[in-house]
């Protein structure tokens, strides 16, 4: 059989011509039988055989033009049917007409009708039981591979078993489907039957003797996937999910791009549906310039800009080894010799002011701060000098070149502060309120809570700690905080910057908040490891339980369902820059308090 494979594949022209060749005459001479019966004629034959040969030329012809036989589509697949039957219907067309023509004709009217019919329907049967066969030929039981469970018999599920099997050195062997759309019980793709629903897993793997679990619905939701990570751990049994058509940049189900279920599975949602035109609109073409470049969001909104083409995008950041890495991860190299990164702290009021001035800017991403609320706690006029004149010199910079679009990244612990990181991420969005009043572009601010992944995350402290032997350390049972991918959270900061209101906050909607514990919880149990968790109490400017908006706040629905926004008190950038850096630890945190809750309007503290 795996002879008879090859002589096929590297024969392939010279097969496939003969054998529509031998079916079209076979089809024929048996039209011409059922038409004539006894009184078939020799000179009846010799006509309808020429005939026969008319119609295979035709075939040919046609079929070297569309390419039917060189290669151009698989065989038995849907392509290689419509491109077979345009190609029989043209040749017995052709012979049926000129037959037609004929005085006398030369074999009934009815035989080329017959006879193409009857040829296309062998042919494709052959072709659909020659693919079958093949496809079967691989065995189910590779000794080398883990038995497998596919979840959801779809088009991706059939594409990742035939991937499967066509690929077996990946060491996946499909043994079954589950699958909860009762339209799917009877299904059967490539030899692998639907053996019950996501309900009955743990007898079908008793049944089939599975070790792994594929999720193969591309983009399924935390709430498919947590319940059946919980399951396949009681089971001691894997899973993995395929990408998401976002991950992959494709819509093909390979067996390669089968990977382990991690929390961003678990805790994210459902795709955004990202208004493409509207983003567009404001950054294609467009000079776009992003301070903290080489940060977790940064460098993400980064990439996600790049596609949006921007007509230079410039990256900014102190930290050169973190600008290489955005620039190595958007085109493939990082020399670090071209305009496109920029080394700058924004501290550094004359140097980024010469920045924005040579480059001209027309869209600011302003990312750059400090984030690590302990940190912070403990060097308070770090963060006033990076987070609050930082953020100032960026406006100052920005309005003065003319920047149309400003969006501020902000964070959940701005609203009613109690962290020096809260307190100044909380002033930074009010000197870009006051901004929006004195300067001729739009200015927002974009809130949000903790990002998957991003560096000094729980995610990494918790996996750092469960690869080390635990213990994995969280700070209260009951804390819990609000989480999103890193790439959900750019895409929805980029759309609100299309759709902002000038001077507002928009927040995104986060879902609903999460308990760390659970998260250790999680983690633990894909590891496989007995791990213990140790309570270290809540931290210094450590709440219970972040929100997303302020008490004093009220708010409403954007344009987009993901987005609310919220107006916020300016504050006016030179009322910050008159602050005594001097000023002692307790009076950083006093002025942080005080700029927070000055009353609005404060018709004297704008310029």
């Amino acid at each position: 059989m795996i002879k008879l494979q090859s002589v096929v594949r590297t024969k392939r022209t010279a097969v496939l011509m003969s054998f529509d060749a031998c079916v079209l005459i076979l089809a024929y001479a048996v039209s011409l039988v059922l038409r004539y019966g006894p009184t078939l004629e020799t000179s009846v034959w010799r006509s309808g055989l020429a005939v026969a040969a008319g119609a295979v030329a035709l075939q040919w012809l046609v079929g070297l033009l569309g390419r039917v036989y060189l290669g151009r589509v698989g065989v038995a697949t849907n392509e290689e049917t419509v491109l077979l039957g345009l190609a029989t219907a043209v040749g017995g067309l052709g012979v049926f007409s000129a037959n037609a023509l004929a005085d006398p004709y030369w074999v009934a009217r009815s035989v080329p009708a017959s006879g193409t019919f009857l040829g296309l329907f062998l042919m494709l049967i052959v072709r659909a039981l020659w693919r079958q066969l093949t496809q079967r030929f691989q065995p189910l039981d590779d000794a080398s591979g883990q038995r497998a469970l596919i979840v959801g018999a779809g088009a991706s599920g059939a594409r990742l078993v035939h991937s499967m099997r066509s690929r077996p050195e990946a060491g996946l062997v499909p043994v079954g489907f589950l699958d909860d759309d009762p339209w799917m019980r009877k299904r059967r793709h490539f030899g692998v039957s639907v053996l019950g629903t996501t309900d009955d897993l743990k007898r079908v793997v008793s049944l089939t003797g599975a070790v792994t679990v594929v999720v193969a619905i591309p983009g399924a939701t935390k709430e498919m996937l947590k319940p059946l990570v919980d399951r396949a751990a009681e089971l001691g049994i894997s899973i993995k999910v395929l990408p998401s058509f976002a991950e992959s940049f494709a819509s093909h189900a390979d067996v390669r791009d089968v990977r382990d279920v991690n929390m961003a599975d678990i805790l994210g949602r459902a795709a955004v549906e990202t208004d493409l035109s509207a983003i567009a609109g404001y950054v294609t073409g467009k000079r776009v310039l992003v301070t903290g470049a080489g940060g977790s969001i940064g460098s993400e909104l980064c990439r996600q800009l790049h596609r949006y083409g921007p007509s230079e995008l410039i990256m900014l950041d102190r930290d050169e080894s973190a600008l290489h890495a955005v620039q190595l991860s958007i085109h493939g190299r990082a020399l670090l010799d071209s305009p496109d990164v920029v080394l700058n702290d924004i501290r550094d009021e004359p140097a980024l002011r010469s920045i924005f001035e040579d480059r001209r800017p027309e869209v600011v991403f302003h990312a750059a701060a400090l984030k690590h609320l302990p940190m912070l706690e403990q060097y308070p006029h770090e963060a006033m000098k990076t987070n609050v004149l930082g953020t100032a010199n960026v406006l100052r910079a920005a309005a003065d070149v003319g920047v149309t679009t400003f969006v501020n990244i902000s964070t959940d612990k701005a609203a009613d502060p109690k962290s020096v990181l809260g307190y100044s991420k909380r002033v930074a969005e009010r000197l870009t309120a006051a901004m929006a009043k004195e300067a001729d572009g739009a200015y927002i601010s974009v809130r949000f809570g903790n990002v998957l992944g991003s560096r000094g995350s729980v995610l990494h402290t918790f996996t750092s700690q469960i690869a080390s032997g635990g213990p994995v350390t969280v700070v209260h049972p009951d804390v819990t905080r609000y989480f999103m991918t890193v790439e959900e959270a750019v895409q929805l900061v980029i759309q609100a910057g299309a759709i902002g209101e000038d001077g507002e906050v928009m927040i995104l909607d986060m879902g609903q908040p999460v308990k760390i514990l659970d998260v250790a919880r999680q983690l633990i149990a894909m590891s496989g490891k007995n791990i213990e968790v140790v309570y270290t109490g809540l931290r210094e400017g450590e709440k219970l339980h972040e929100k997303l908006f302020s008490g004093a706040e009220s708010h409403e629905r954007s344009k987009h369902p993901l987005v609310a926004h919220a107006a916020v008190s300016p504050l006016s950038v030179n009322v910050v820059r008159s602050f005594d850096l001097d000023v002692t630890h307790l009076g950083m945190l006093q002025a942080f308090d005080d700029w927070v809750h000055l009353p609005d309007p404060a018709a004297s503290l704008i310029d």
